[in-house]
């Protein structure tokens, strides 16, 4: 029988009972007042028994505690588990995809960006859209990443080297007190106003024990704040660093895998099939097993392997046999995908994403489904993403082409345009990308950008392909296919334009 919980309510104490005695009225308002004081948030009642883990921490003093082992949990799931794989990659092809390119208003600097692009990274791996997703990766998984400057004039148009750092590379053990007022809290020098002067940072990742190298200390040294990009999202006020993106999930994904491997030997044990049967004469008792199957048992005896379908003959005898199968418990799929459900909506990624398992789906629902991930996805884009990854890059650029140039007056930090969205039927969204470019409410290279292509380099082979259509005759049977009112009309157009 369930419990029930009866609300708590003021008892009266020994005052109130004499003031009610002697003024019926004045006691009545002092029992209203002291009701009015019990909660009024049955969420807030600890009648449950419900005690939250660090009460009233701050976001330091959480992160503290717990940062470093859920950082661990989560790069353990992000190596080992599929569904949680699958999920990250899928988040990151819809945030990050081939990049998130700026759009700068100078051709000079968008000439310059070009051609620094391929050389962004300072390991020489990636180029710097491949930085952008190992950065929006490594945010997801540890929680944040910091991106160091480096200067390197040799070599290169644009002097500028941006290096990833796992956050492990902060020293989060040196702590304490500085002249004029300054302070260093986990490894982040603050000045006497909370604003960040520096980071202290190992020359080594700390994880690299007995790998140290001539000329690495081991010890962290001062990096100043504006040569560093800490990347984290800052969900509470006065975070100063970031907990992984699974850290709602992970308890629930153990569960989760710890039930599915008991699943597992179940049903091995259930492909294994028993045998009880009577044996006359000799007592009773069967013969024992040999040596090589585990010695002297008694009461047991070596049937070898019983196939399914097949006919086995019993050793003489052994009458009124009993095959011992067990059955299947039921309920495992449905439990593992509500499990899975729950798990996704923790990671904030649609369920048919991160396990593939479109059952369920039918056109509608997965359109509802995608435009709220959609809308989520673009709200992180332009609140974290932009803002604390790509326009700091852009400021860094910006300085790095000035040793080496003259950069335009009054120049603005770009605009970014996102990558673009697979679209489940194209010849709407075509459609209504041609309304709104009509209608002025959004430009053709906005568009074509958002496709994940360069409008310039678009505008080019279109103009290229009108000449040779022009040159070889083709342009007004072309002109006639695409629907045009008066063909002759767009040719001679053409044909003036190229004349000039």
């Amino acid at each position: 029988m369930q419990r029930r919980t009866v609300a708590r309510r003021a008892s009266p104490t020994l005052v109130d009972r004499v003031v009610g005695y002697f003024s019926p009225a004045q006691g009545v308002r002092r029992q209203v007042a002291r009701e009015m004081l019990v909660r009024a948030y049955e969420g807030a009642s600890r009648a449950d028994g419900w005690r939250v883990k660090r009460s009233g921490a701050s976001p330091t003093a959480d992160h503290a505690a717990d940062a470093r082992e859920l950082r661990m949990r989560a790069r353990s799931l992000a190596q080992n588990v599929p569904n949680i794989v699958r999920a990250i990659n899928a988040v990151l092809a819809m945030r990050v995809g081939q990049g998130i390119v700026p759009v700068w208003a100078d051709e000079g600097l968008a000439k310059r960006w070009r051609e620094w692009v391929p050389h962004a990274d300072y390991d020489g791996l990636l180029d710097f859209y491949g930085l952008q997703y190992k950065a929006e990766r490594t945010r997801d998984v540890d929680g944040a990443v910091l991106i160091r400057k480096h200067i390197q004039r040799m070599g290169s148009t644009v002097p500028l080297k941006l290096q990833l750092l796992e956050i492990d590379f902060l020293d989060v053990e040196r702590n304490g007190v500085l002249a004029g007022g300054r302070e260093i809290i986990r490894g982040i020098e603050y000045d006497k106003r909370g604003q960040r002067l520096a980071y202290y940072l190992f020359d080594r990742h700390p994880g690299d024990a007995g790998m140290w190298t001539v000329g690495r200390s081991g010890t962290s040294q001062r990096v100043p704040a504006d040569e560093i990009i800490h990347f984290f999202d800052s969900e509470r006020p006065g975070q100063q660093d970031g907990i992984t993106r699974l850290a709602p999930i992970i308890a629930k994904v153990r569960d989760l895998h710890t039930y599915g491997d008991s699943e597992l030997q179940r049903k091995q044990l259930e492909s294994r099939m028993g045998v009880l049967a009577e044996m006359e004469g000799a007592g009773g008792m069967p013969p024992p097993l040999p040596e090589e199957a585990g010695g002297q048992k008694p009461g047991l005896m070596d049937l070898g392997d019983l196939a399914g379908g097949g006919i086995v003959g019993l050793p003489p005898g052994m009458t009124n046999p009993t095959f011992i199968e067990p059955k299947a418990v039921p309920g495992f799929g449905d439990y593992m995908k509500g499990g899975w459900k729950e798990v996704a909506a923790g990671y904030r990624c649609p369920y048919e994403l991160m396990t593939g398992d479109l059952t369920e789906v039918n056109f509608s629902t997965s359109r509802m489904s995608m435009n709220q991930f959609r809308a989520e996805v673009e709200s992180e884009q332009w609140r974290v993403t932009v803002p604390r990854l790509c326009t700091p890059i852009a400021r860094w650029f910006l300085a790095a082409v000035d040793l080496v140039a003259t950069v335009p007056a009054n120049v603005q930090a770009p605009d970014w345009s996102t990558p673009r969205w697979a679209s489940p039927n194209p010849v709407q969204d075509v459609a209504s990308d041609l309304s709104a470019v009509k209608g002025g409410m959004q430009s053709i290279s906005e568009v074509i950008r958002r496709r994940g292509y360069d409008p310039e380099a678009v505008f080019s082979e279109l103009e290229g392909d009108l000449v040779q259509l022009r040159d070889r005759g083709i342009l007004p049977l072309l002109a006639a296919l695409w629907g045009a009112q008066n063909p002759i009309d767009l040719v001679a157009q053409m044909e003036g334009q190229g004349q000039k």
